[in-house]
């Protein structure tokens, strides 16, 4: 690799590093501004709330355009293990990169 080719190559490294690290930082930042929300949908999937609305939704009260994801199981059950998945791979890459530091 002549010198020309290694600068070129450490300086697509810097920038596509850049990048990812302020893609994370974001998503970090996003996902940390979700919190609130996931609770919220923790506290209402299962609830009386969710059951009634549930209800409604199946006896044809609710409007046909109404977006109701919501009202699905496996909809807010896949977020919330998501929740509860995700904090544990984020461990496991800190001990990682701690680990080859």
């Amino acid at each position: 690799m002549t010198q020309t080719e290694r600068i070129i190559m450490m300086e697509e490294y810097l920038d596509s590093t850049d990048k990812a690290l302020n893609d994370l930082e974001k998503a970090l930042d996003a996902y940390m501004s979700a919190r609130e929300k996931i609770k919220a949908l923790d506290a209402y999937y299962g609830s009386q709330e969710w059951f009634d609305d549930l209800r409604d939704d199946e006896e044809g009260r609710l409007p046909a355009d109404l977006k109701r994801g919501v009202l699905s199981e496996d909809g807010i059950y896949d977020v919330l293990m998501k929740d509860k998945e995700l904090p544990v791979r984020m461990l496991e890459c800190a001990a990682e990169i701690l680990k080859n530091q």
